[in-house]
């Protein structure tokens, strides 16, 4: 463990099926929301958010269907309107979660309702998926641009109506770190309900602000794979998973090996693109060229990886990179993997050649190092010939 900060027990909400969909320009199958569902629910995610099930027909077969067909928790989403709490409670989730604009700006120009009417609908809401048997989690939307006194106010006023969970949003993405935690530390104290928190990645901060949820009292994070969702995206799975698991040393329970085939599913799904130098699950994440760093890693991973964490425990692999950086250690370990045993003069030699074929801006590939190693007439080992 690397933190010397406890946290703990920790819960994963995985809501790449809602608002990682609603990530401009992604739109999954009925298919494809399935594949999703079930993948999360075999790696022992805590809950669900199948959808938003009044949206249209299709999406409330689909919550419905994911509903029936897990053992995890599914939440669908709803307004603090009856008819979208009841297409919640029929589509048959385990969770409805409701939310009402909190911020001045949203209750003004998006909702046109003042802060009183705001905290009846909430309170409404709130009772009416209570009365329903279902378990209930209100979110104050844009939660870190609400007056401080107001959302302290609401969160009671729904506790008492008997909320389940608080969701406390980072909905336009702004909270910092420190402050975003001491709203979550507020909010922790004014309620009994379990605390959850949904942050956006505008500035870069999501997965640091979930973090901060959790040091400072929340049980649970709003994530998605990736972190696709509404413009810069979410929190990411991936990366909130790891850093519990690896930095904090806390035991999610959730089955880490296959984070990275996930991250496939989704990226394929959402037609997204992973960055290579995406954490966690990027093609670099576990790649090395520098020849300083790929030395130290063959000797010792923990050289130049974090220490905590393998590539084998999100279900990846290593890989040593050949290029323009590449060093002698990794040219050297090409070169023994395709069959050579070569000299210390052969090794720099083609470590040479990959330098330069590096330097054009071009991949060098096995196929490469094995080529130049022909060329330069280096021996193959005796269990090579015969072969």
């Amino acid at each position: 463990m690397a933190s010397n900060v406890e946290i703990g027990p920790v819960r994963i909400f995985d809501t790449t099926l809602r608002d990682g969909e609603q990530s401009p320009r992604t739109s999954f199958s009925y298919d494809e929301k399935r594949r999703i569902a079930a993948t999360l629910d075999d790696m022992n995610t805590h809950v669900i958010e199948a959808g938003f099930p009044v949206n249209s027909d299709a999406e409330f077969e689909a919550v419905s269907d994911i509903a029936a067909a897990t053992d995890t928790t599914v939440c669908g989403l709803a307004r603090v309107v009856d008819g979208d709490i009841d297409a919640a409670i029929d589509a048959g989730v385990e969770m409805v979660h409701v939310f009402v604009s909190t911020s001045d700006v949203q209750l003004e120009d998006s909702m046109h309702a003042t802060r009183e009417e705001a905290k009846e609908r909430a309170v409404d809401a709130v009772e009416h998926v209570k009365d329903a048997g279902v378990e209930c989690m209100f979110s104050p939307m844009d939660a870190t641009r609400t007056d401080p006194d107001y959302l302290i106010d609401i969160v009671e006023a729904v506790s008492d109506a008997g909320t389940d969970w608080i969701n406390i949003p980072d909905t336009c993405g702004v909270g910092m770190p420190t402050s975003f935690g001491e709203t979550v530390k507020a909010v922790v104290e004014a309620t009994d309900a379990r605390v959850d928190v949904h942050t956006h990645d505008d500035f870069g901060m999501a997965a640091a602000n979930a973090i901060m949820g959790f040091e400072n009292g929340a049980h649970q994070a709003q994530v998605s794979v990736n972190g696709i969702g509404e413009r810069a995206g979410n929190a990411a799975y991936e990366e909130v998973v790891m850093a519990v698991e690896s930095v904090y040393g806390v035991d999610t329970g959730i089955d880490t090996t296959q984070i990275t085939k996930l991250a496939r599913i989704v990226e394929d799904a959402s037609d997204i693109p992973v960055p290579a130098n995406k954490p966690v699950t990027g093609r670099n994440a576990f790649a090395h060229e520098s020849g300083i760093h790929a030395a130290g890693v063959i000797e010792n991973a923990d050289t130049f990886e974090t220490g905590v964490m393998t590539p084998e425990m999100v279900g990846a692999e290593r890989e040593f990179v050949l290029g323009k950086h590449t060093g002698t250690h990794s040219v050297r370990k090409h070169m023994v993997e395709a069959g050579f045993d070569p000299t210390d003069s052969e090794v720099r030699h083609v470590t040479k050649r990959v330098k330069e074929y590096g330097a054009g801006k071009r991949q060098v590939t096995a196929g490469d190092v094995e080529r130049f190693a022909e060329e330069a007439n280096v021996d193959r080992t005796e269990e090579e010939v015969r072969i």
